[in-house]
């Protein structure tokens, strides 16, 4: 097991801010993929009143082997309170940007589409000024349950690569794949263009910089507007072992190759998540 270098480093919550945070997710029985995901960025970002909610429950229907959250069968069972529940979460938080993600739910005919859709209604119904983000599953490149989603006009839709095509089926469940979530992303910026489309890939499982820079391209073909790269860190002994902690100086060289490539925003760096400072990255796109 590689011992983690000194740029990994993560922070414990102590603020406020984090505090208060928790107790009102707690009050209006939320989930965040923070929390579910083991996120290393948890304290910082919840010390700055930022997260990402996941609806849909907490169980993912699908088992890729980076991923720490719960796998099994819900059955088809859907909180249908839960959209209000987030838009009242959202405007007692005083938020301006929030991003929206979920489990994968292949047990729903349309994969759960109608409950984002409501939720991001309720959400700019109630907070009209918030700017919204979704990190969507792949629907199983249903454009009828995509379109439900860009209907409601979200301001960012991002959905996974998670890594180069060469690992996907190592690294992901055998229901995703790479030209699979390609073709997502494709669909979304087919149905509406002027909205900004996001994907994130995960660095240290064994890629080389070459096959990195080749899924770079693979999604500025399909249209993606925003890119993050950061460090996989195995979330228990049971999932995949990191196969190298790539050095920030790489991040950067993946980043600087990422904006020559076209990308209107490119994060790099070891703890950089999909969403990580989503609100500052979206920032400098609407200027």
């Amino acid at each position: 097991m590689l011992r983690k270098p000194p740029w990994i480093k993560l922070r414990l919550p102590s603020s406020g801010e984090y505090s208060r945070v928790r107790a009102i997710l707690r009050k209006y029985k939320l989930n965040t993929v923070c929390e579910d995901s083991l996120c290393p960025n948890l304290a910082e970002c919840w010390g700055s009143g930022t997260f990402t909610l996941m609806i849909l429950g907490r169980i993912c229907t699908r088992a890729c082997k980076f991923c720490a959250i719960k796998t099994g069968n819900p059955g088809g069972v859907v909180d249908r309170d839960e959209p209000r529940r987030v838009a009242e979460a959202v405007k007692e938080l005083g938020m301006e940007y929030v991003v929206i993600t979920s489990v994968t739910r292949d047990d729903l005919p349309d994969g759960g589409a109608s409950i984002y859709a409501e939720t991001i209604r309720r959400i700019k119904s109630s907070t009209p000024n918030v700017k919204v983000e979704v990190l969507i599953p792949d629907l199983n490149n249903d454009a009828d349950a995509l379109s439900q989603i860009v209907r409601e006009k979200p301001d960012v839709i991002g959905h996974n690569i998670e890594t180069v095509k060469r690992l996907t089926k190592i690294v992901r469940d055998p229901r995703a794949g790479y030209e699979k979530s390609l073709k997502t992303l494709k669909i979304v910026k087919e149905l509406a263009p002027e909205i900004y489309t996001k994907s994130s890939i995960m660095l240290g499982l064994g890629e080389t910089e070459e096959e990195v820079v080749a899924a770079m391209r693979d999604l500025r073909k399909v249209g993606v507007d925003i890119l993050t790269l950061g460090q996989y860190l195995q979330p228990t002994r049971r999932h995949l072992p990191v196969v190298e902690y790539v050095h920030p100086e790489k991040f950067e060289r993946l980043k600087k190759i990422g904006e020559e490539l076209g990308f209107l925003s490119v994060a790099a760096g070891p703890l950089v998540r999909s969403s990580y400072k989503a609100a500052e990255y979206f920032a400098k796109l609407d200027r």
